[in-house]
């Protein structure tokens, strides 16, 4: 079995605030271990479940954030930036199944740490085919179009709650409940690290048994709307070739699947000046 882990930070143990994840923090060299450890769980599960075959998305920033020299040598890691496919670099190739690990709830999530979709700074909403989405969606939905089902999401309570409306029959593990954007309850490391151990070990083993979430696919064309947060952006975003403007925040475009409305959302964003 082929198994890609996508993983991203704002969702990873004990982050509860941006100076964690942040690059240009002191506190994010403390959570890159962490996340690491994280992301470790989730292998030795799939490897106690009989996976052979397993590689990694770093999805966080600059990708650059798992710590090589401590991750599981079960696993190959997908590092640096750009990369085609960004969070999940590698399902491009051909996967059997994908976990996400350290995953957030979507901009204007109540009780969600850190809820953004994919750039805080930027984005206000997004739509598939007038779906309001977060990355767990929108990573799900390109992941499904390489016929891979997503079988297990890893974050805070919130986040879970929106992976099981995409994917009906995902596990999920909370390793913090939420009280608002910058607060919540963690568990222990060894508790949650042993959660995620666990869930991934089941998920592999209820897929196996025909019981897994199915692979997430949505309609083509593919309509992608996507709000800034101020008009200047949407100016800059509404350069990309073929979309249109809805208002004075809002851009859309049609793609013929979904692997190109992703590159597309990207680039879109990408226009953008924060």
């Amino acid at each position: 079995m082929k198994l890609l882990i996508a993983c991203d930070m704002e969702g990873i143990s004990g982050v509860v605030n941006w100076n964690q994840v942040d690059p240009s923090h002191a506190e994010y060299q403390r959570f890159r271990h962490i996340m690491t450890a994280d992301v470790n769980a989730a292998i030795r599960g799939a490897a106690q479940a009989g996976v052979d075959d397993i590689q990694i998305a770093d999805g966080h920033w600059n990708s650059g954030n798992v710590l090589i020299e401590e991750l599981d040598p079960r696993a190959r890691l997908s590092t640096g930036t750009p990369s085609p496919f960004s969070m999940v670099q590698g399902v491009q190739h051909g996967v059997d199944a994908v976990f996400f690990v350290g995953y957030h709830a979507r901009i204007g999530t109540p009780n969600a740490i850190l809820d953004h979709t994919w750039s805080s700074a930027r984005v206000a909403n997004a739509w598939i085919n007038g779906r309001i989405f977060g990355e767990t969606g929108l990573n799900a939905a390109v992941c499904g179009a390489f016929n891979a089902p997503v079988l297990l999401v890893t974050g805070d309570q919130s986040v879970g709650a929106e992976a099981r409306d995409w994917l009906p029959g995902v596990a999920t593990v909370a390793v913090k409940q939420a009280v608002g954007r910058t607060a919540s309850l963690c568990l222990p490391l060894e508790e949650s690290q042993r959660l995620i151990s666990e869930a991934a070990a089941a998920a592999v083993e209820r897929w196996r048994d025909g019981k897994g979430p199915q692979p997430l696919r949505v309609s083509t064309p593919v309509t992608i709307g996507i709000e800034f947060n101020t008009t200047l952006m949407a100016d800059q975003a509404n350069l990309l070739p073929g979309a249109t403007r809805v208002d004075g925040r809002k851009i859309e475009f049609t793609a013929p699947d979904m692997p190109t409305a992703y590159l597309n959302f990207r680039a879109a964003i990408n226009l953008v000046s924060a």
